[in-house]
């Protein structure tokens, strides 16, 4: 994009976060922060301080339950359901009883006692590797930022009253509930300085198709209200006072956008069939049943990762068996006859029960996380395994095992499940008795006994995040050795290359769930090492399948040829970009 832009022009770069053009009139939303100030009062006053603390908690509830009514009736209750989160952080126990805590004994004023409360849980999310996690304590804050206003006496809402045309807003963040009230007509596009493209403001810009750019930094402060830019949704720009030769490019951007669209659409009924005839199973990754509609939306073939360990974090119990049973079979039964893949707790490491006392360990992520934190806690492994298989009667659910390092916990594993499928009979509680049981691939040790663990499972999962983690000894939130991170490394592709042998051998098919498997760049490379399946967010399988069927498997498998031939990972990443433009020019190209 560099060498196109023009003299005069400031640009301004970020994150794409949802795809489109704008151009308009800028409005810079105040620049200010709300400062939540510490006041010390008489020991008395603590119990009108927790009646004000629970009126604030009541009066944001209903807020944000009409938020949630609102964006239902225009965009569905599929995204609507992020605020169910948001409403649960309400009734967070250990928040409330810390905020309490602080002000039966540190006789504080409400405000600053759950500011500060909820700001230690959002430190700790946001200090996490998962990026997922990272992005809900935007979520924590947001509500935080309800409950204090409400607090305080003054309006929390986006007031867009004063708008007599429509404008680009500007903002240092806006929060999943101001984005969910922006007004369509008035709100042109939006760019903040923070977020990323995980975030549920982005999810969010999505599906209201308002095009959005974050994590720009210091936008809000280097721009004025009335400034005229053009944001660019596809490569994450803002562009100041744009020239016309600027606007032209950029309108034929949008013309050809608009045809690529509708060829996507068109794809997304059909099969993963390469041009040599060669199928590939796309699914998709979710995290709870609210993610169903998304998954036949975008026209994956099933799901390939139900992340079950987001029905546990955030609550100060874990979910019953009882609860579980509801929300797998909930997703199985509105997804059949397409298969569900639902992967057993991967607690740990970063992602911890706010329930359990869990010691600080050196490396977590070396610790007690996974199916180690499973076998270890039998009854909450058991409850999640008897509601998986009753689950399972719906015939169209598969489980799968993560962080499997060798044989003696997949055969653990499988053995407690074999104890509760005969307590489950005992009791003549129905389950699929054939339910396909799987093995994640994602430690280096698993791949070098990988046709042991093809002997004893039906499939095999690779979690390509965990796997070039664990391999190149690399943390990729360490920004000093962040790129070190490589997909492409030669070593990466022997593992997986080794991996999809050894189950091929014993007639067992592989997935890819990690970051690798939705990277378009990446597709054909991981189809030419014979992978199966790839599993990816359901908003990259349509552009996947687009490029999926004008590919030939042929020239895939000579990539793959090439790439474990060769020893630079960055010759190998250049060959990958080669066959994609050339397969499907444009497609991962936005740029005018």
């Amino acid at each position: 994009m560099a060498d196109r832009l023009h003299k005069g022009e400031k640009i301004l770069r970020g994150i794409a976060a949802s795809t489109g053009v704008a151009r308009g009139r800028i409005v810079v939303l105040d620049k200010a922060r709300t400062t939540v100030e510490r006041r010390e009062l008489p020991e008395a006053e603590a119990p009108r301080e927790i009646a004000r603390l629970e009126a604030a908690l009541g009066a944001t509830r209903k807020q944000l339950q009409e938020v949630q009514r609102k964006l239902t009736e225009s965009i569905g209750s599929g995204q609507a359901s992020i605020f169910d989160a948001h409403i649960l952080v309400l009734e967070d126990p250990a928040l409330i009883e810390e905020t309490v805590r602080m002000l039966n004994a540190e006789h504080v004023n409400a405000e600053w006692a759950f500011h500060t409360a909820a700001e230690r849980y959002a430190g700790a999310l946001a200090a996490m590797n998962d990026e997922y996690l990272r992005e809900r304590a935007s979520d924590l804050r947001d509500v935080a930022s309800r409950v204090i206003s409400h607090l305080a006496g003054h309006d929390n809402d986006v007031d867009l009253r004063h708008l007599t045309e429509p404008c680009i807003i500007i903002a240092h963040d806006l929060t999943p509930s101001k984005t969910a009230q922006l007004d369509r007509k008035k709100v042109l596009g939006f760019a903040t300085d923070i977020g990323s493209k995980t975030s549920h403001s982005a999810i969010l810009s999505h599906s209201l198709r308002i095009p959005a750019v974050v994590g720009l930094k210091t936008a809000s402060q280097e721009l004025e209200t009335g400034q005229y830019a053009l944001l660019d949704g596809y490569n994450g720009l803002i562009i100041v006072d744009p020239t016309d030769q600027t606007l032209f490019e950029y309108g034929q951007l949008v013309r050809k956008q608009v045809t690529l669209e509708e060829k996507l659409r068109e794809v997304v009924t059909q099969p993963a069939i390469t041009l040599d005839n060669h199928r590939v199973f796309l699914s998709a990754n979710i995290e709870s049943a609210a993610n169903a509609a998304d998954v036949l939306a975008n026209g994956a073939d099933g799901v390939g990762l139900f992340r079950t360990e987001y029905l546990f974090i955030n609550r100060d119990a874990p979910p019953s068996e009882e609860e579980q049973f509801q929300a797998y079979r909930e997703v199985a039964a509105r997804l059949k006859p397409h298969p569900v893949v639902i992967r057993t707790l991967d607690l740990g490491g970063d992602k911890l029960l706010s329930h359990l006392h869990v010691p600080t360990e050196m490396n977590p992520f070396l610790g007690w996380r996974a199916i180690r934190f499973c076998l270890a806690q039998t009854d909450i492994f058991s409850a999640q395994l008897r509601a998986i298989l009753r689950a399972s009667a719906e015939g169209n659910v598969k489980m799968m095992y993560p962080m499997i390092s060798g044989l003696d916990e997949l055969n653990q594993a499988n053995a407690l499940l074999a104890e509760l499928k005969e307590e489950l009979r005992a009791k003549h509680i129905p389950f699929d008795d054939r339910m396909e049981v799987g093995t994640m691939i994602e430690i280096p040790s698993a791949v070098l006994v990988a046709d042991s663990l093809a002997r004893r499972s039906q499939f095999f999962s690779i979690g390509t995040n965990d796997l070039i983690q664990y391999t190149l000894a690399v943390d990729r939130m360490n920004e000093k050795i962040a790129h070190l991170y490589d997909p492409t490394h030669p070593a990466i592709l022997r593992l997986i290359k080794t991996t999809v042998d050894a189950a091929h051998a014993q007639k067992v098919w592989v997935s890819v769930c990690g970051e690798m498997a939705g990277d378009p760049m990446l597709v054909p490379l991981l189809l030419g090492l014979g992978v199966d399946e790839l599993s990816a967010a359901p908003a990259l399988i349509a552009p996947m399948k687009y490029l999926i069927r004008r590919l030939k498997i042929a020239e895939a498998r000579e990539l793959a040829q090439f790439a474990l031939a060769t020893e630079s990972s960055h010759d190998i990443l250049l060959r990958c970009h080669d066959i994609v433009n050339r397969a499907a020019p444009g497609l991962f190209d936005h740029q005018p």
